[in-house]
């Protein structure tokens, strides 16, 4: 047998409908995707994580963007940042968790935008740039700044050093999507952080 006879045989296999081929189809897809889809991603968007997904509920809007406002603006407004401005940000109404996002690594960074960067914890940080020089973030869904001291993670987000952005978030992808993955991870967090976004 040569080995367009096993390419053959090994088709068929998978086109039948037993759980072995299931399990096979599902490993292949699963290589795929890892070692093809996402380094080709990666290639064209310039950063190491093209696609994430959002794992907290830092920056979940809890209400529409107006009274989301009313309770949250006064802490932009202290820096300079006017509710119209902020209505023009990219995804000024926040994300949930469980939401995917396309990520580019070959941008300028501005007020606004929204980042993923390294900041020493176990993920990285999905937050808004509140803060050019120095490069500084906020979760939209957090009443402050991350600083040391002041979270359980000890993390720091108001000097953000240039070798630790990994890209920006440019859009929503699939909605709530990321579930699928998240939900096998979410018995392990801490009970404050589980589930959906309240």
């Amino acid at each position: 047998m040569n080995i367009k006879d096993y390419a053959k045989k090994f088709w068929r296999f998978l086109k039948e409908d037993t759980w072995q081929s299931w399990i096979v189809s599902l490993i292949l897809l699963i290589i795929l995707i890892k070692f093809i889809f996402f380094p080709f991603i990666g290639l064209i968007s310039g950063t190491s994580l093209p696609l994430v997904i959002v794992e907290s509920c830092s920056m979940y809007h809890e209400a529409g963007f107006d009274d989301w406002w009313d309770a949250n603006g006064a802490w932009y407004e202290y820096r300079n940042i006017s509710k119209q401005q902020f209505k023009s940000f990219s995804m000024a109404n926040g994300f949930n968790k469980g939401d995917i996002l396309l990520v580019w690594g070959r941008t300028e960074r501005n007020i606004g935008d929204i980042i993923i960067f390294e900041a020493g914890s176990k993920y990285p940080l999905i937050h808004r740039i509140v803060s050019e020089d120095p490069l500084a973030t906020k979760g939209d869904h957090n009443s402050d700044q991350l600083r040391l001291g002041n979270n359980a993670y000890n993390l720091d987000e108001t000097n953000i050093s240039q070798s630790s952005f990994v890209g920006e978030a440019k859009f929503k992808i699939v909605p709530l999507l990321g579930w699928a993955k998240l939900i096998w991870f979410e018995p392990f967090k801490p009970k404050s952080e589980r589930g959906f976004c309240k």
